[in-house]
């Protein structure tokens, strides 16, 4: 809000309690109106009903609306090209070069556009591990995306160490401000681009939050994997016996939905790094998709929609009773929730665990031909964590439509990964070998035909399956070898039905169901064309046979 009148906003008296001593003028940001550094939930709560950002619902959620952008801008993610870090990025379709004097004339003009205007400030850490913990500042226009910064990341324990943070990464997002394309050299008026030697990232003309938390993703996806930690685009929990899982996936494929197993703690749902000490999370919340969201499947992140402190973008709710509805899809697909991780009731507080035993590479397939689970050597765990092959649903990204699209997201998180494929994946390699680490294919997508045709896979199947996998159960049944993609389907697995362990059983035809899946192989193996190169020939070896 550019509060020309200069109104005393009602945390303005408390605005600099918790002001660090390294201030914005580092970074040349100067003559604000009000800088609101470091304010916690309530005070943010008042703002952000005062400047009409977002409003209260039943029960203490606040909901705002995101505008045009109700998902990722993914096209619009730039990298700036210098000689620091140009030699370790993967560049093309997901980290465009950015030139440097561009980025220094949009941020010059972005300085000058900030002058006496109100901003937000939350000095926080990514990592849990302390021996990687990253120092970062989020620097906002909107009081709510505070809140959310103040939800997602790791927060200073005293007012000393809010005195004392200095960030080795920025990120600065200004929805307001707009970028000219024929004069920035930027796809759109959108842009989020980083600058990996100054430690910045600039955002603008998007309100969309899951932009903040991703371009730190992306930062760490560089800086770590150097320091031989593996950067995941994972849920994680644990069992009892300190058995810790990692489920790799998109969005919509159940990362946060298995994750969040009332008998395993939590270790997180979205980020996180595996050192040689095990496995930690980046962040201190979660960003969970909640269109139709079931208190009888999903109940733990169900009561977070309803707890003060979250923040729901765009879900609808009743501006009379404060109802909200969660199953309404009038404004997009990918309703969010923001909450701290803490909101879970198992979720562990120390954010780490021990090396995984188990690995789930989660899938949802729209074509309704791949086995809802499948043991896969390393080998194969490779090829499909290279592949990264799901079904995109609708609102995740810009300009997706109602019928899941085929694709093939390398990592399960092309647009965050920032080194060649083959580098995370020989991290992983290593890991997984030197852990003896199980590997399963978790489907989470459609039985008995494709998408408009059959019916997506129970997610009490899919948890009686994932139970069996992580509990040593399935180690005792029979397999069948899949003659195509050569993993092994588990012949019973208690508590699911047979016509659902076989796919090609549901099927009203047959040779309708080969057909299908043959034709999803031969997109496997052109996909994996661009991946040969530097890749180990035994892991191409590892896919699928038309």
């Amino acid at each position: 809000m550019n509060n020309y009148l200069h109104i005393i906003t009602p945390a303005e008296g408390q605005s600099k309690e918790l002001k660090s001593d390294f201030g914005l003028n580092n970074l040349g940001i100067v003559n604000l109106r009000t800088a609101y550094w470091n304010l916690p939930a309530e005070a943010l709560y008042e703002e952000i009903v005062f400047r009409n950002e977002g409003k209260l619902t039943h029960q203490g959620p606040v909901v705002v609306n995101t505008g045009n952008h109700t998902a990722r801008a993914a096209n619009d993610k730039l990298i700036v090209r210098e000689s620091d870090s140009a030699e370790h990025i993967w560049w093309g379709e997901y980290n465009r070069p950015y030139d440097n004097d561009k980025f220094e004339e949009l941020f010059s003009r972005l300085q000058g556009f900030l002058q006496d205007r109100d901003l937000f400030i939350q000095d926080c850490f990514a990592g849990a591990d302390p021996n990687y913990k990253l120092p970062v500042r989020i620097i906002t226009e909107y009081a709510w995306h505070s809140l959310f910064a103040r939800n997602m990341f790791i927060l200073p324990e005293s007012n000393e160490e809010y005195r004392r943070h200095v960030p080795q990464f920025t990120v600065i997002s200004i929805p307001s401000f707009q970028a000219h394309p024929s004069i920035d050299g930027s796809p759109s008026k959108t842009f989020i681009a980083l600058n990996f030697q100054q430690g910045l990232c600039i955002i603008g003309n998007t309100a969309y939050g899951g932009e903040i938390k991703k371009s730190i993703f992306s930062v760490l996806n560089y800086l770590l994997p150097l320091q031989n930690v593996m950067t995941m685009h994972c849920s994680a929990n644990v069992g009892d016996d300190g058995d810790s899982a990692l489920f790799f996936g998109l969005s919509g494929t159940g990362k946060t939905t298995l994750s969040a197993d009332p008998n395993r703690k939590l270790i997180g749902d979205d980020e996180h790094g595996w050192s040689d000490e095990g496995v930690f999370n980046f962040e201190a919340g979660s960003y969970a998709k909640v269109i139709q969201l079931s208190s009888s499947a999903e109940p733990q992140i169900y009561a977070c929609t309803r707890k003060f402190g979250t923040i729901l973008e765009n879900v609808v709710y009743d501006p009379v009773t404060r109802l909200i509805d969660l199953d309404d899809d009038s404004i997009t697909e990918n309703t969010r929730a923001s909450y701290p991780l803490n909101f879970i009731a198992n979720a562990i507080p120390e954010k780490r665990a021990g090396h995984p035993k188990n690995i789930i590479l989660l899938t949802c397939d729209a074509q309704g031909v791949m086995p809802p689970i499948a043991r896969l050597t390393p080998d194969q765990a490779l090829y499909h964590f290279i592949s990264g092959y799901t079904s995109k649903v609708a609102g995740t990204e810009i300009g997706l439509g109602q019928e899941p699209e085929i694709t093939f997201s390398t990592c399960f998180g092309a647009p965050f990964m920032v080194h060649h494929p083959n580098f995370y994946a020989n991290l992983l390699r290593n890991k997984i070998d030197r852990y003896e680490v199980k590997c399963w294919l978790l489907n989470t997508g459609w039985v008995g035909g494709p998408y408009g045709i059959g019916k997506r896979i129970s997610i009490q199947y899919t948890r009686s399956m994932l139970s069996a996998a992580l509990s040593g159960e399935l180690d005792d049944v029979s397999f069948t070898k899949d003659p195509i993609f050569g993993f092994e389907v588990p012949d019973q697995c208690p508590g699911v039905p047979s016509d659902v362990l076989n796919p090609a059983a549901a099927w009203p035809s047959e040779s309708e169901y080969k057909t299908r899946y043959r034709d999803l192989a031969s997109r496997f193996i052109d996909n994996f064309r661009k991946f040969e190169d530097g890749t180990d020939p035994v892991i191409g070896k590892s896919g699928p046979t038309k």
